[in-house]
């Protein structure tokens, strides 16, 4: 006869106002990220802002109790991003998960990027990628892709506030773009790499402002588990601050 192992008891989730600025590390996907902040704190009610790609690290603002009225104004913020691609190459995904599809000679110079830069600055069109959740007969795009099909997709208006050159090493290029909501900065590193005839893809993203929510105060998955129940507490920013720094931080 076999004993039946002890339940662990359940900890009971506590009811938490505020939001978490999460540095998402690279690998996770973004529920993932908040199933694992939620646990941390042992919160009753949480939701995430919007999809951080599982390649791409940086700020995901978690809202926690009342903060989660104001999710939809943090989706609707002005992003801001650093991004590293590598021109010559396109592959299937528009990032470095996908495997190579084209092979091109880099033939552009460092001016010859800045200028690029400057093109796709302002309000541009954007043909959003196959490989998202953007869903078309409710169906997401990713799906047909997995599938190896290809379905129209309508251009769509986008802003890019500002997009500036960090770093050149061809045939790397490093760039920092603030854009406005529904940009897709894989789309932006393709686009650019057909604009300088060599074709790209997105190496490296990491997400850095959310309105004028930073990094500066963000906390890592890590860090939360290290720290003891007050601390991971004192990460949560109160909901008033949080609503003034998004509406400061928008275009809108």
């Amino acid at each position: 006869m076999t004993t039946a192992a002890p339940q662990r008891p359940r900890v009971p989730r506590r009811v938490l106002d505020g939001v978490l600025l999460l540095d998402k590390p690279v690998g996770l996907s973004s529920n993932d990220a908040l199933i694992r902040a939620k646990r941390l704190l042992l919160a009753k009610k949480a939701g995430h802002t919007g999809t951080l790609d599982p390649l791409a690290s940086g700020l995901l603002p978690l809202c926690f109790g009342e903060a989660t009225k104001f999710s939809q104004d943090l989706l609707e913020a002005d992003k801001t991003y650093e991004a590293t691609m590598r021109l010559g190459q396109r592959t299937a995904t528009g990032d470095a998960e996908g495997e190579v599809i084209d092979t091109r000679p880099v033939e552009c110079d460092r001016a010859a990027v800045e200028t690029a830069l400057v093109r796709f600055t302002g309000e541009i069109v954007q043909v959003p990628p196959m490989y998202s959740a953007l869903k078309r007969d409710g169906k997401p795009l990713y799906e047909y892709a997995r599938a190896g099909q290809t379905v129209e997709r309508e251009g769509r208006n986008v802003t890019i506030l500002a997009l500036d050159l960090l770093a050149c090493d061809l045939p790397d290029v490093t760039f920092r773009v603030t854009c406005s909501k529904g940009t897709y900065v894989r789309t932006l590193a393709e686009d650019i790499g057909e604009a300088l005839g060599c074709g790209a893809h997105l190496t490296m993203l990491r997400r850095t402002g959310v309105g004028a929510l930073t990094l500066e105060h963000a906390v890592t998955l890590d860090a939360l588990s290290d720290a003891d129940e007050a601390s991971r507490d004192a990460w949560l920013q109160p909901v008033d601050s949080v609503a003034v720094d998004v509406f400061a931080g928008s275009s809108r």
